[in-house]
C-alpha cells in the first residue's frame, strides 16, 4: 500500500467528487514530472494513481461507474507501462469527466 494509513473504511468517507479530484491531482504530478524527465517519480505518480482507482473501485456501489473506472484504469497501466514518456492529457480529462462536480471544480480554477 503506497498510501500508508489509507483502507477503504477511510476512502469512502470521501464523497466521489473528492476521490476523483484525488486521483487526478496524482496525474496532474505525473504530468508535471514528466516535464521534468523525472520517469521514476512519474512511475509512482502512476503507481499512486492506481492505488486509489483500486480504492474507489472497491468502494463503488454503482456498477455502471465502477465498470467505467475499470477502462480508465486499464488506460492508466498502459501509461505506467511506457513509464510515462509522453504525458496523454486526455487520460486527465476522461477521469475528470467522469463525474460532473470534479469537471466543474477544475473547470473554474
Amino acid at each position: 500500500m503506497l498510501h500508508t494509513g489509507l483502507t477503504s473504511d477511510k476512502w469512502k468517507l470521501f464523497g466521489i467528487d473528492k476521490q476523483i479530484l484525488m486521483i487526478a491531482n496524482e496525474i496532474n504530478r505525473a504530468k508535471n514530472w514528466i516535464e521534468k524527465k523525472d520517469f521514476e517519480k512519474v512511475s509512482h505518480c502512476y503507481e499512486r494513481a492506481i492505488e486509489l482507482v483500486d480504492l474507489t473501485v472497491e468502494c463503488s456501489k454503482n456498477t455502471n461507474f465502477t465498470r467505467e473506472l475499470l477502462r480508465y484504469r486499464e488506460q492508466l497501466a498502459l501509461a505506467y507501462i511506457h513509464n510515462g514518456r509522453v504525458f496523454d492529457n486526455a487520460l486527465y480529462r476522461l477521469l475528470l469527466n467522469m463525474n460532473v462536480n470534479s469537471c466543474n471544480v477544475m473547470n473554474t480554477q
